[in-house]
């Protein structure tokens, strides 16, 4: 199935569900389920489940957190030097035959070591993107009104205490939240004019912690250097964002300084494997009348 609409019929016997991305639970479905104990979305984000009223009905709701940890991190440092060091620019140019030959199209290029890395949300992923950094000889500076006291000497990194000052010093921000009222656009017009002039954004957490059309206009304007987005409010994207338009766009001056990926920055054969088997124990252990493992609710 592909979606909600498609699964409506067959919900209401079940003892288990177990979902992707893909597809939503909402009051549609949730209010069919007669005897199910529990869902469990296969990967990090649950923000596809209408998990509060799963609890209201006496249904647990889990998720996998830990599967892609390594590999979106992977990929939000991937992200991160293809843009920092010029590599996308240059590569973009040359095949279009438009580059010269040598670093003379794009000068502003910075050793990485000493520059700040700043992470909004020191979970799993954001505490593996921060040892990353650190490997790379970057400052890691975070914001997480939820991290432990004492994290920041676990990792080796600094907090910030609020966001202004997470942004005011940061050179790549990498979002590594989850997707909540409290995160929607947490990236947006306002607090990317507090980056310094010239850093750069890449997201590899959720489409919606990041207002794209907001980085559009920064990289436009300069402000951003560029950007690194693997992930979008809507997936696939329709064509007719003037986000996705402009990527697209050769002639669009952010045009070479935009990378965009299909929702990638998890996937590893390893990862889905783990995910697929993590998924699929847990509803056993519930079925067999153990306690759930990565409760979200």
């Amino acid at each position: 199935a592909t979606s909600e609409e498609e699964v409506l019929e067959g919900v209401a016997d079940a003892d288990a569900i177990l979902l992707y991305h893909l597809i939503s639970l909402t009051k549609k479905s949730i209010s069919r389920l007669e005897k199910c104990r529990l869902i469990v979305r296969a990967g990090v984000g649950y923000d596809n489940v209408d998990w509060k009223l799963a609890r209201e009905r006496g249904i647990d709701v889990c998720n996998v957190p830990d599967y892609g940890t390594e590999d979106v991190a992977d990929s939000a440092i991937g992200l991160m030097l293809s843009l920092t060091r010029g590599i996308h620019f240059h590569n973009s140019r040359l095949r279009r035959g438009l580059g010269q030959w040598g670093y003379s199209e794009y000068p502003a290029v910075s050793r990485l070591r000493g520059r700040t890395f700043g992470i909004i949300g020191l979970g799993r992923i954001g505490t593996a993107a921060a040892l990353r950094a650190k490997a790379l000889g970057m400052k890691v500076v975070f914001y997480d009104p939820y991290a432990r006291d004492g994290m920041d000497k676990a990792v080796g990194a600094q907090r910030a205490e609020t966001m202004a000052e997470l942004f005011a010093q940061t050179h790549v921000l990498s979002p590594h939240c989850p997707l909540t009222s409290e995160t929607r656009h947490i990236v947006n017009a306002d607090t990317i004019a507090r980056l310094p002039k010239g850093s750069y954004v890449v997201n590899t957490a959720r489409g919606g912690v990041v207002d794209v059309e907001a980085i559009l206009d920064a990289v436009t304007s300069g402000q951003l250097a560029g950007a690194g987005i693997d992930v979008l409010e809507t997936e696939p994207p329709s064509g007719e964002e003037p986000f996705i338009q402009a990527w697209r766009d050769p002639e669009h001056p952010a045009h070479d300084r935009i990378i965009v990926n299909p929702h990638t920055a998890f996937y590893c054969e390893e990862g889905l494997g783990e995910m697929r088997m993590k998924a699929v124990h847990n509803v056993a252990r519930v079925l067999r009348g153990e306690a759930p493992r990565n409760l979200v609710n």
